[in-house]
């Protein structure tokens, strides 16, 4: 069951630090929803999941909400 991180309402690059916080204090293969509302988010994203290793398992829009589901590394 993925942990649900809902940023909607937020601009960038407020949901990639609340992201990170989140991936800090979390352990290796935990899962995390993140919902968030900003046009930007969804590069940004992507490239911080590639950036840090993370697994990008999806992405889905939902109206103008991005979903994204990572897992840590």
């Amino acid at each position: 069951m993925a942990t649900k991180l809902d940023f909607k309402g937020m601009a960038c690059p407020m949901p990639i630090m609340k992201t990170a916080m989140a991936f800090k204090k979390a352990a290796s293969g935990d899962t995390f929803e993140v919902m968030c509302d900003d046009p930007g988010f969804e590069p940004d994203i992507t490239a911080w999941a590639s950036e840090t290793g993370n697994n990008l398992d999806e992405i889905k829009k939902d109206g103008n909400v991005t979903i994204a589901v990572i897992t840590k590394k």
